[in-house]
């Protein structure tokens, strides 16, 4: 008797092309002050998040990835209120929205968070942006949403600076409860950064694009199943998927996914239940050409802008 495979579920950072929303609008620093226009940009971001939660459901989407910049600056030691308090209720209503759909969210800081470094001002700007990161998860998606985080430079000393990022994170329980570390396409490799979220007791993410540019001793498949036993708590393995741009630097999303990168990736998870995150300049987009659900085409003429933290 013949089994079938279980089908990736599959998402898209950050924003919507077709319904030309995103949930990273930000503002500038000096503005920081101005409690009433951070306000206005959060409660945006939530607009549009809850758009895109309603848009998801209805096209059978199951990860969203929501902008770091939610709310902007809310590490900052200028930001003029307590966000939590402020926004905290209406992001646990719209965790519970996108749960209702079964619905998957995670957030991903910028390659600023460095908590290898050894300047100790971006280790503790670092681990102040992680526990923000880790408090919109907890209010949004408590028991399955994850963190996502690079391991940062080497500093001339791969050894050293693993050891610094390890000492940075181990006392960190609520930072820990939700992060998942991500291999590069420069100086960590998936089997590297398996070992340090083992070593921390988190999760480890392998991303197709940054192993094929930085693949140590590792096949795709020996490394996505390497990393299968870091997801613990019942949690779903996520992995993130991408293909080359061919007119940019190495490392470059391209629009959408090439049918071979997309074949690699269900072959090397097969027999696996996976989260895939399709980290894509189309967005949804991307998830169309993959034919996966009934996703509408941008209108003809229209200009597919790209987000931040895709």
């Amino acid at each position: 008797m013949r089994v079938e495979r279980a089908w990736p579920r599959v998402g898209y950072p950050c924003m919507n092309l077709l319904l030309g929303m995103g949930t990273n609008r930000t503002l500038r620093l000096a503005s920081l002050g101005d409690a009433k226009k951070v306000r206005g940009v959060v409660g945006a971001n939530l607009d549009a998040l809850e758009a895109i939660l309603a848009w998801n459901a209805a096209h059978g989407v199951r990860l969203f990835r929501v902008g770091s910049q939610v709310v902007p600056f809310a590490s900052h030691e200028g930001f003029p209120y307590h966000w939590q308090a402020e926004h905290g209720k209406r992001m646990q209503e719209l965790g519970a929205v996108a749960r209702a759909s079964g619905q998957r969210l995670s957030i991903h800081p910028g390659q600023y968070v460095c908590p290898g470094s050894p300047d100790a001002g971006v280790v503790g700007r670092s681990v102040a942006e992680l526990r923000y990161a880790a408090d919109v998860v907890e209010l949004l998606d408590p028991s399955g949403g994850v963190v996502v985080v690079h391991a940062g430079g080497a500093y001339g000393d791969k050894p050293a600076a693993a050891e610094r990022f390890v000492d940075a994170l181990r006392g960190e329980a609520g930072v820990l409860r939700h992060l998942a570390l991500e291999n590069d396409e420069r100086i960590w490799t998936a089997g590297e950064v398996i070992g340090l979220a083992s070593r921390l007791g988190v999760a480890a993410i392998v991303d197709t694009l940054h192993h094929r540019l930085n693949p140590g001793l590792h096949t795709v498949e020996a490394a996505v199943r390497a990393a299968a036993p870091t997801w613990t708590r019942g949690r779903r393995q996520k992995l993130h998927i991408s293909s080359q741009d061919p007119a940019k630097v190495k490392g470059a999303h391209a629009y959408g996914i090439t049918a071979e990168d997309w074949a690699e990736l269900l072959g090397a998870t097969r027999g696996l239940d996976v989260d895939v995150m399709v980290e894509a300049k189309g967005k949804e987009q991307a998830l169309r050409m993959l034919g996966i659900g009934e996703i509408q085409p941008l209108p003809e003429g229209s200009v597919a802008a790209a987000g931040a933290d895709d």
